[in-house]
């Protein structure tokens, strides 16, 4: 597959890595995922006031760059090469996405997530759940004024960071109908909204969210009532082919540090790169970093395919990475021995988000299966 960036999104790029290099160092990373509030509110200030990062996929009419899904691909490579911890995707690739698709009042929001004033979380998960989403059941019921929310969400990803939250719930039909699910603009600090936050294995934060009778008002609902199945179905495809470009940098950062340790690591008078089965074992941790660049762009150039190309390239991807995360994390630590394991060298930390990357917005095997139900 040939492709090049253009020289628009190449500047995006180099200024995006300038700019992780000097300001988000690894010991401050490590800092503020240990701390209370899991991330530095003046990085985010500077990625939406500096750089203007966070409108860069934003229509032009709101505030944004008008960026597209190329633009997503350079900047979520970048993110993962550097380890942020922020919620760049959840605010601006799904939430503000699903805020454009939406229209209407909720373009006043859209111009906030691109001053950085805003940030976003995605509420779909529930306990009973696995990953199909037309197993919802949280409910929403018209009142006279607008929508009262009930139900619970689990592991909300970035929700103790955010300002809103976009909640999947029922409005008719039965747990398991794809028709009758929609979506609703929540803020955090609404009346009968309870969060249980914790610290996720990777450094950033989630929470168990329980609505008891959320009341919201009618401009609340997102898009169509009854319409939010499908979009959570593209939703899912768009985060996968996200977080494969994040992948992909983060899987060649691992790769580059553990091709670095070998050079330095002596063992019986030589550098164990020297060593013909670890030189094996690094080519095809290079083949695995390859594979997961090309499956990020094949999907993301097809998110604006039709529905089931855009999936099964989708689902595709996320088999790759799925693969790659575990096969390079793992020798990675290997190949570092007991160093692997610690908390000191970045190598643990990006093996972390590795293991999260593998198992969000499904596991292989279910990609393995919806993409053989696509044909």
């Amino acid at each position: 597959m040939n492709f090049e960036l253009n020289e628009d999104q190449q500047m995006l790029r180099d200024m995006l890595r300038q700019f992780l290099a000097q300001r988000y160092g690894f010991a401050e990373r490590v800092a503020a995922s240990r701390s209370e509030l899991g991330y530095r509110p003046e990085i985010w200030s500077a990625f939406g006031e500096e750089l203007g990062l966070l409108g860069a996929t934003v229509p032009a009419a709101h505030g944004g760059l008008g960026g597209g899904v190329v633009e997503q691909l350079v900047i979520m490579e970048e993110l993962g090469r550097a380890l942020v911890l922020e919620p760049i995707a959840e605010t601006l690739f799904h939430g503000a996405w699903l805020l454009e698709k939406a229209g209407g009042a909720a373009g006043g929001l859209l111009a906030d997530v691109a001053a950085g004033k805003a940030r976003l979380a995605i509420a779909i998960g529930e306990p009973q759940m696995r990953y199909d989403y037309q197993d919802i059941a949280a409910t929403a019921e018209r009142t006279a004024n607008g929508w009262r929310l009930n139900g619970q969400k689990s592991v909300v990803i970035a929700a103790p960071w955010a300002s809103h939250l976009i909640v999947a719930a029922r409005t008719s039909g039965a747990v398991g109908d794809a028709a009758g699910i929609s979506l609703f603009l929540v803020p955090a600090n609404a009346a009968g909204l309870a969060m249980h936050p914790y610290p996720t294995i990777d450094g950033r934060r989630g929470a168990d969210v329980i609505l008891s009778d959320v009341e919201l008002g009618a401009d609340a609902l997102l898009g169509g009532e009854g319409q939010g199945f499908d979009l959570l179905e593209e939703l899912r495809d768009r985060a996968v082919a996200a977080q494969a470009a994040e992948a992909a940098g983060l899987l060649d950062r691992l790769l580059q540090d553990t091709v670095a340790y070998t050079q330095q690591r002596q063992q019986f008078g030589q550098p164990i790169a020297s060593f013909q089965v670890l030189q094996h074992r690094m080519v095809d941790m290079y083949m695995h970093v390859e594979l997961t660049r090309a499956a990020a762009l094949l999907a993301t150039l097809k998110l604006d395919a039709p529905a089931e190309e855009r999936a099964r390239a989708a689902s595709s991807a996320k088999a790759t990475v799925a693969e790659a995360c575990r096969f390079v994390g793992q020798n990675a630590v290997q190949l570092h021995g007991g160093m692997g394991m610690t908390d000191e060298l970045p190598i643990g930390h990006y093996f972390k988000r590795a293991t999260q990357i593998e198992g969000e917005f499904g596991t292989a095997d279910w990609h393995l299966a919806r993409r053989a139900s696509l044909g």
